[in-house]
């Protein structure tokens, strides 16, 4: 019986077992060093802030991997070896195999910062971190205040989970706004005004210089690049984003760039191993995605094409248009399609805000032919379905903006926008006309 083993227990290994096992009667073992079940990683702060406990972030019971035949093996890989196609652990055990899936994901960024290994520093990715921060941030009599590194998605959820508690936290952004490389300047300038809001002390357009110790060697203050300022501080949260977990994999053979090396068939340079979710990077990037993608719905999406691969049916990867969620403090955020920070050459944007600060939109279309190319939403939830429809249809920025209304997955609450936001956008075309 064909054995498939898959290394990592995230959203795209697990996908593929599950996929696998749907379609066929392959062993599968799925190895995983970090829990012993699939759990939900991006609802790990809630955990912190009270709303779940850790069982409820497990979307199975744990009997359902012995009910469906799929093992699970708690342990370390410390090396592959492709020519005898076995893995072999930490401990010394080896576990042989006919196809191999890698699904290692990523692991936060470190930059090399005086202290960055003390006790109480940690990045917000792993189960581990979760029972690190409620060991040293439990309230605010133990951890008198916080610093967060890094601007992204994982920070702004970080500095979320804190403030639940009252701890107070000063957010250190190397960038002059919030997120900019991503949010067009009006998204982004009114994201800084809401974290501040929150009484979040945010610091934009600052760097760590290094991260000082008490005589116990834990963490008791960060030092700011530009001013030499001293923060005081009991936990340090860095955030400056993820990449490939793949420092294992250096000697194996395997392809590697940042991530490994895939083709549109998320096959490696070794004919039976593959490679799917953060942890792959394409060889030429799919449309303007970018070649590694660390967002949960991709690495699904892979787990179940390459599922089909694995069953006979040779299926190429097609993520199909760009969406993402995200959540900033109370602000929801979506974005359908491309919208751009730096809007490209052939880009016009239009921005609505709505006079509360808590809601806008940014439509996105092209200059020449008025195709419309992408929206972000903050504080309005838009229908997937719909917009995805529309980018299909290659639909003109005008067709879009009368038909908003249709998108919107709360009718009532958005005819009180419709008309501002169709009277913005008219006087908005008069004016680039």
């Amino acid at each position: 019986m064909e054995h498939i083993v898959i290394i990592g227990n995230g959203i795209s290994g697990v996908t593929a077992a599950r996929h696998i096992r749907k379609m066929s009667d392959k062993r599968i073992t799925i190895v995983s060093a970090e829990t012993d079940y699939f759990f939900s990683r991006t609802a790990l702060m809630y955990i912190y802030m009270g709303h779940m406990k850790f069982e409820h972030t497990q979307p199975y019971e744990n009997w359902f991997w012995k009910k469906n035949r799929i093992e699970l093996k708690n342990g370390f890989v410390s090396k592959i070896d492709h020519q005898a196609n076995e893995l072999i652990f930490s401990n010394g055990e080896t576990l042989g195999y006919d196809k191999l899936i890698l699904a290692v994901g990523s692991k936060p960024n470190k930059f090399g910062w005086p202290g960055q290994d003390l006790d109480g520093v940690m990045g917000m990715y792993h189960k581990q971190d979760l029972e690190n921060l409620e060991k040293h941030a439990p309230n605010n009599q133990v951890c008198k205040r916080a610093v967060i590194v890094g601007g992204g998605l994982i920070g702004i959820e970080l500095a979320e989970m804190l403030n639940s508690r009252n701890i107070p936290v000063t957010f250190l952004v190397r960038e002059k706004s919030f997120w900019d490389a991503v949010l067009p300047a009006g998204e982004s300038g009114m994201i800084n005004r809401h974290i501040q809001n929150h009484h979040i002390d945010l610091r934009l357009g600052t760097n760590l210089k290094e991260i000082i110790a008490d005589e116990n060697g834990k963490v008791k203050g960060v030092v700011v690049q530009e001013t030499g300022e001293v923060i005081d501080c009991n936990v340090v949260g860095l955030t400056p984003g993820v990449s490939p977990n793949i420092d294992f994999l250096k000697d194996s053979g395997i392809e590697l760039g940042r991530g490994i090396k895939v083709n549109r068939f998320l096959e490696t340079n070794i004919p039976n191993i593959y490679a799917i979710g953060d942890c792959a990077e394409q060889h030429e990037a799919i449309g303007n995605r970018r070649p590694i993608e660390a967002v949960w719905y991709t690495g699904r999406m892979m787990g179940e094409t390459l599922a089909q691969t694995i069953c006979g049916n040779k299926t190429e990867y097609k993520p199909g248009h760009w969406f993402n969620s995200a959540k900033f403090l109370d602000i929801e955020y979506q974005t359908y399609g491309w919208v751009f920070g730096n809007p490209k050459e052939y880009e016009q944007q239009f921005h609505w805000i709505h006079e509360d600060d808590t809601k806008c939109i940014t439509v996105s279309y092209h200059k020449e032919t008025s195709e419309f190319l992408g929206i972000n939403t903050f504080g309005i939830r838009m229908r997937h379905e719909v917009f995805d429809q529309w980018l299909t249809e290659k639909r003109d920025v005008d067709y879009v903006m009368q038909h908003l209304p249709e998108a919107n997955f709360d009718p009532e609450f958005y005819s009180t926008y419709e008309s501002e936001i169709l009277s913005a956008y008219k006087k908005s075309q008069l004016q680039t006309a």
